[in-house]
């Protein structure tokens, strides 16, 4: 009987992972497909959107509903001014903040929601626009609009074909594609980004910029081109930052002298009572400007696979240094 019984709970797992398996591949099969059918009418929607003076309205019933929130809270965080409203209670008063000028974008999958057909008389009598995302080209929400995205889905993944899944998936796909297309035709930024989300870790990593982080002044290690090679070691431990920099008399950063060189240079035997810093160097280092974003400083160093830089200004000349700890420090990464 034990052993019936952990059998038949091993193919419960295994049924339910079959199950959660197949519910993927139907969804990103929806969204593939959607993907595949994006046309000139996408277009047509993004073009009415940012050709307006007003902001998206954003409405749906029930699940659709859910989705529309989403939109509508995604627009208003990437660049385009949008709330969502409540069909039902659009009904009872709240049409009143759909003004001309705006878009209205409903949501029904089958495109024949009652609460939505109701009101689309009274949001086009406004003066808004109407753009449908539906999975019915000739329901009579599709025919009204102005533009109508075809959010049509080959099934459900719902083992029933039955409850919203793969189409309310499918759905909440458009709408970010929609939000982050007029996001690149609006010229949204980081900054604007960062604006916008006055708490959590992603305005910190939009709005720090490399001179907010960087060691600065007698923090940053130097040495002068000609310096004794014990020298350039010496500057490396004071700095603590795993490098020096090496520079002209104008302060000009002519190359960076490292821990990894020191280990190379160790390797070919060189004895550096006898070397220059200027022979063992690193010329032509990665270097940042003090008004680049932090994050790209990690991008640089990820796609060079180094931890240290160095910062200097129009001319060359040495300003700061960072690494990686300086940026972790400063929660960027």
């Amino acid at each position: 009987m034990i052993k019936a019984a952990r059998l038949s709970k091993k193919t419960s797992e295994t049924s339910a992972l079959e199950l959660a398996r197949r519910v993927l591949a139907i969804e990103a099969d929806a969204v593939r497909a959607l993907a595949d059918r994006l046309d000139e009418r996408f277009t047509a929607a993004i073009d009415l959107i940012a050709g307006r003076s007003g902001r998206v309205v954003v409405s749906g019933i029930g699940k659709s509903g859910h989705i529309a929130r989403k939109i509508a809270s995604t627009m208003a965080s990437t660049g385009t001014p949008a709330y969502f409203v409540h069909p039902a209670e659009a009904s009872h008063g709240d049409l009143g903040m759909v003004e001309e000028g705006d878009v209205f974008i409903a949501i029904s999958y089958s495109g024949s929601s009652d609460e939505l057909l109701d009101i689309v008389p009274l949001v086009k009598r406004r003066g808004a626009k109407l753009i449908a995302i539906t999975g019915n080209a000739q329901s009579a929400l599709a025919r009204e609009a102005d533009v109508h995205l075809d959010a049509r889905v080959a099934q459900e993944a719902c083992p029933l074909n039955l409850a919203p899944t793969a189409s309310t998936t499918a759905a909440l796909a458009l709408g970010d594609a929609l939000a982050v297309a007029l996001l690149e035709k609006r010229g949204f930024t980081s900054d604007d980004f960062a604006r916008s989300h006055p708490k959590g870790r992603l305005p910190r990593q939009a709005l720090v910029h490399v001179s907010d982080v960087m060691r600065k002044g007698p923090d940053v290690p130097s040495v002068p081109l000609g310096a004794p090679g014990l020298k350039a070691i010496a500057e490396v431990t004071r700095g603590k930052i795993g490098l020096t920099a090496v520079v002209d008399s104008d302060r000009r950063v002519r190359g960076v002298f490292t821990d990894g060189d020191l280990r190379r240079a160790l390797e070919k035997g060189i004895d550096f009572t006898r070397v220059t810093v200027d022979e063992v160097m690193t010329r032509s280092p990665r270097t940042m400007s003090p008004h680049a974003l932090a994050v790209e400083a990690v991008q640089l160093m990820e796609a060079h696979k180094i931890n240290q830089l160095l910062v200097v200004d129009e001319r060359g000349a040495l300003l700061g240094a960072l690494n990686m700890h300086d940026l972790f420090r400063a929660k960027v990464i």
